[in-house]
């Protein structure tokens, strides 16, 4: 072969078109992809849209996060996908347990006066108190095991409209506390192992956390109380627990209002802001969505 021959066939190769790929390889590569996003969002990383002020200013509506999951150990899905059907899952080791300060999402547990939340949706407050700590609002101050809980840096905090500690809000947990939202407790936070007395005169504070724990209660016209049919004057909790409080207190439905949230309801803890813009404008003002994006809160870590 003659060198000019050569330098044609060497070309010739370059300039031939290259296989194209074959569309079971697109479809192949599709699902795998699909897979690997699907293990990310149930077991490591999931996106989170801020629905709500209660969490002003550390979070506003229409921030996006990204939340961690497997810090606290991740679980297999809760429910069965666009249902709130719910299911048995298990949960993996954690690299770390809640504590205070924290921004946490998790499973709403439900309103006070109902054993558990008919829909299967997550919240998202900050820890305040731990298991067997004593939570007490005084003035909307924030006390835990009598210190003070310094404020969020971003936290909104009204100063008009305070109620006074003889102010009793019928919605407030428990029943029949005669406490509200801006003086609270004080009210020790329960904790696995410990013994509470049950009696006919606070049975309406325990009477929901034990259905919650999985027991039927009741009391007699007598006055004694059953669990499971069984008389009792105490009950052993049977979960740790944790109390609940949003950054704008005086716009925020948290455990002052439905009670404890359970640590098997724990999904994550809220890492950092992704996306933020103004969410009550529709796609079809884009240009004026667009102009709303918050271009100073992506990529803030929450704290």
């Amino acid at each position: 072969m003659t060198q000019q021959e050569q330098q044609n066939t060497e070309q010739s190769k370059k300039t031939k078109p290259k296989k194209g790929l074959h569309p079971k390889e697109i479809i192949d590569a599709l699902l795998f992809a699909g897979l690997v996003a699907l293990f990310l969002k149930i077991f490591i990383i999931e996106a989170y849209k801020i629905p709500s002020g209660s969490m002003e200013n550390t979070l506003l509506v229409g921030d996006f996060l990204l939340v961690n999951k497997i810090v606290y150990g991740a679980t297999t899905p809760r429910n069965i996908p666009f249902t709130d059907i719910r299911i048995p899952y298990f949960r993996f080791p954690s690299f770390s347990e809640p504590h205070h300060g924290d921004v946490v999402v998790f499973d709403f547990p439900g309103y006070r006066d109902e054993p558990q939340s008919k829909d299967v949706v997550n919240y998202i407050k900050r820890l305040i108190g731990e298991p067997g700590d004593t939570v007490l609002i005084r003035n909307r101050v924030v006390y835990v095991n009598g210190n003070i809980v310094p404020n969020a840096p971003d936290a909104l905090i009204d100063k008009e409209g305070m109620k006074d500690t003889n102010s009793a809000e019928a919605k407030i947990f428990p029943r029949g506390s005669k406490w509200n939202e801006d003086n609270y407790g004080p009210l020790v936070v329960p904790k696995k192992g410990d013994l509470v007395k049950i009696n006919k005169d606070n049975f309406p504070m325990w009477d929901l956390f034990i259905k919650r724990e999985g027991h039927n209660c009741r009391i007699a016209s007598d006055g004694k109380v059953f669990i499971d049919e069984i008389p009792v004057s105490e009950y052993k909790v049977e979960k740790n627990y944790y109390f609940m409080l949003g950054d704008h207190r005086t716009n925020s439905l948290d455990s002052r209002f439905w009670g404890f949230m359970p640590r098997e309801n724990v999904v994550g803890e809220a890492l950092i802001i992704y996306w933020s813009w103004n969410p009550e404008i529709q796609f079809s003002r884009l240009g004026e969505l667009i102009n709303s994006i918050r271009w100073n809160r992506i990529g803030k870590v929450i704290h």
